[in-house]
């Protein structure tokens, strides 16, 4: 399954490895792919990720998830 989500503080290619980094570390994320340009965010996981956990990989990487 494939959730996306938004970031936003992401400007160069550091950004997008350290949410990359912090986000495919969740259990069960298989694929993280970050689009900079945009701040788009697709998670590629085996399960449903509970959002809370997602945030907290992202605000760990310094950033801020939006909310939808």
């Amino acid at each position: 399954m494939i959730t996306d989500y938004q970031v936003t503080g992401m400007t160069c290619g550091h950004c997008v490895s350290a949410v990359s980094a912090e986000v495919g570390a969740l259990d069960g994320v298989t694929d993280v792919q970050v689009d900079l340009a945009s701040g788009r965010v697709a998670v590629t996981s085996d399960r449903p990720l509970d959002t809370a956990s997602v945030r907290a990989a992202v605000d760990e990487a310094g950033y801020d998830l939006v909310e939808a």
